[in-house]
């Protein structure tokens, strides 16, 4: 299946979708202009403030860590620890949920 998997679209699809499936991925964080700001589940975060994701781009850095990504697919990767594929494959089931 991982042949048939077109990252590029799921990528698009994803940022189409963003500003309901980032929140429901970092749950508390606050939208502020095109930028999401949570908690970095990933690590002891306290505050608001070095975790960001671009809802119009997809890009997202903690800027504590130096941890950061081009898309919402790495975004998944990151925060569930897994590959790219099992990334996109939990986007589509999200956005499918979505619709």
């Amino acid at each position: 299946m991982t042949a048939h998997l077109n990252f590029k679209r799921i990528s698009l699809h994803a940022l189409q979708c963003s500003r309901s499936l980032v929140p429901t991925l970092l749950p508390g964080g606050v939208q502020k202009g095109r930028e999401w700001i949570a908690l970095n589940p990933r690590r002891p975060d306290q505050s608001l403030g070095s975790f960001k994701i671009n809802l119009e781009t997809g890009k997202w850095a903690d800027f504590s860590t130096g941890d950061a990504g081009g898309d919402l697919i790495s975004l998944v990767a990151f925060l569930d620890g897994c590959s790219q594929v099992a990334a996109a494959k939990k986007i589509i089931l999200m956005i499918g949920k979505n619709k």
